[in-house]
């Protein structure tokens, strides 16, 4: 059955279908020793490189299905393949594949814990990590002192940061611990900018202190797991992931 090479690729976690349209245009993927053409159907039979790399087919059907795990990520581990200072990667935790790669559904910072879901459907993973699709994130956040009704509600109205407007879709005050200064919140964001939650929080002049993601899109950040563990998402959990990433129609 032949498909789309840019959605054969992207499903094989090579990247998204985006950087793949941009890599055909660059000459840098052949198909049976010819550059590639943007639309162009393969199948099985075909022999593929990306940089002169020859890469194994992976046609999204049967056994050959997406996979999906999620992983309780641990503070001091970074999200990238290789880390040029030597630090400890999410990567490197996660069960290895042949023919394909996992491929991160967005990132958390060297400092934040939680969750984070990896699949090897690289479509998949840029639709829910657009902005334009407002897939929703969910953080536990322990904040030194309490802020006040203004701040918060500053934060759910918009706050213009450095790249641009970011605002909290929902805030939930958490309570204290005990007769300290930490207080806990729970918050609702639905991009993924670079430390965004952090500096929302920073533009009130209240300093985050603890940051954990306990959820993306529909799926939470089960209560028994621990930081450092993975685990596999269940057909349910998947199909509910997969219509996350379908764009909600507006009127």
């Amino acid at each position: 059955m032949a498909e789309r090479i840019q959605k054969v690729l992207a499903n094989a976690g090579h990247g998204s279908r985006r950087q793949i349209e941009s890599w055909i245009k660059a000459g840098k993927i052949t198909v049976n020793g010819k550059l590639a053409e943007l639309g162009q159907s393969i199948d099985l039979n075909d022999r593929i490189s990306i940089d002169s790399r020859p890469i194994r087919l992976h046609l999204s059907r049967g056994e050959n299905k997406p996979k999906f795990i999620a992983y309780y990520k641990p503070v001091g581990e970074v999200c990238t393949r290789k880390d040029e200072k030597g630090r400890e990667t999410v990567f490197s935790k996660l069960p290895r594949l042949r023919n394909s790669r996992w491929v991160n559904i967005g990132r958390l910072d060297i400092n934040t814990t939680g969750l984070l879901l990896f699949t090897t459907d690289g479509d998949l993973a840029n639709k829910l990590m657009h902005p334009s699709n407002q897939v929703e994130r969910e953080y536990a956040v322990r904040v030194l002192g309490t802020a006040t009704s203004q701040q918060l509600q500053a934060m759910r109205d918009g706050v213009e940061l450095e790249d641009g407007l970011a605002k909290f879709t929902d805030i939930v005050d958490s309570g204290g611990e005990g007769e300290g200064v930490n207080h806990w919140y729970h918050v609702v964001i639905t991009e993924g900018r670079n430390r965004e939650v952090r500096r929302l929080w920073e533009s009130q002049d209240l300093k985050v202190s603890r940051l954990i993601r306990t959820r993306y899109g529909p799926y939470v950040l089960p209560r028994r797991k621990r930081p450092g563990q993975h685990w596999r998402l269940e057909d349910s959990d998947i199909e509910s992931l997969q219509k996350a990433a379908i764009p909600t129609k507006t009127e």
